[in-house]
């Protein structure tokens, strides 16, 4: 069942996970087979407009989506994995089914956080879905439609950290990937940032003792967390609002609205949420509210 709440309570929806529920399924990152059958619009490319992006991959029945590897419940690929799964490989289901494409003829390419706007400026992927937060300053290189999925940041540590919330990170070395928000963050509380190039790097580090946290979005650390227990924990309230966007290049406006009518579609139809439930959904929480999506510039 779904609650109503408002933007500022989604912002810490996907961050009330519950802990023991998380480590009770498993693998949070790997659940492929247990994704949501979507519908594939048939004579999709009929629907487009002659000239348009959408009309040129409707055609070719090819798109390459972006999205990470590395991040449990949001978009993870396991090495015996046919293709990724998370709640941002659905999204991108849900849009290539739209172009009349399956989703196992999706070529799914992994975009570590630094990629993600090289990658859309210089063609290499359709579509970037990699919980890719919407920001101005990225808005003035790429197109960034949504938001749909919102979340906030948070701290990982090791069990017996004296890092509490984010009022103890000055001074702290704290990780994250290169390029992202975070970094600027936790920067800004006064901790001093290290980029890696993936996650899992970051994690490591972590567990290893060289760096005193990692931060991201909550629901990315709980899922770290879930795996590993009895050595890291997530710790402090939530202190940014992270907005996730899909980006395409500004190259082709057009794809904008169609993103934007495509996800609000699946918000009616219930894809949305069973997008959600097969995903963040499997540790418990309840399924929220999608976001209000930012109108096309």
């Amino acid at each position: 069942m779904r609650s109503i709440r408002t933007r500022a309570v989604l912002a810490t929806a996907g961050l009330a996970l519950s802990m023991g529920a998380l480590a009770g399924c498993g693998n949070a990152g790997s659940d492929a087979e247990d994704s949501p059958e979507v519908k594939v619009q048939e004579g999709a490319a009929d629907s487009f407009e002659a000239g348009t992006r959408m009309k040129e991959l409707a055609d070719s029945g090819k798109v390459t989506i972006g999205v990470k590897f590395d991040q449990p419940g949001i978009g993870f690929k396991g090495s015996a994995d046919d293709m990724p799964s998370g709640l941002d490989p659905e999204m991108g289901k849900i849009l290539a089914a739209s172009l009349g494409i399956k989703a196992e003829d999706v070529t799914w390419k992994e975009t570590i956080s630094d990629n993600r706007e090289p990658f859309l400026q210089g063609g290499e992927v359709d579509l970037v879905i990699a919980s890719y937060s919407i920001t101005d300053d990225r808005r003035k290189i790429v197109g960034q439609a949504g938001p749909y999925y919102v979340t906030g940041q948070q701290l990982l540590v090791k069990k017996g950290s004296d890092i509490k919330s984010v009022d103890d990170i000055k001074g702290k070395e704290v990780c994250s990937v290169t390029g992202s928000t975070s970094l600027e963050n936790v920067e800004a509380k006064g901790a001093k940032p290290r980029g890696f190039d993936t996650y899992s790097e970051c994690r490591d580090q972590v567990v290893d003792g060289a760096v005193d946290s990692m931060t991201t979005d909550g629901a990315i650390l709980l899922g770290y967390a879930a795996e590993d227990p009895d050595n890291l924990e997530v710790v402090g309230e939530p202190f940014s609002e992270e907005r996730y966007g899909i980006g395409y290049s500004k190259k082709y406006p057009e794809m904008c609205q169609w993103i934007t009518d495509t996800l609000k579609k699946a918000e009616k139809d219930g894809a949305w949420d069973k997008a959600f439930e097969a995903t963040l959904g499997k540790s418990g929480v309840e399924t929220p509210e999608p976001p209000k999506m930012d109108p096309c510039p």
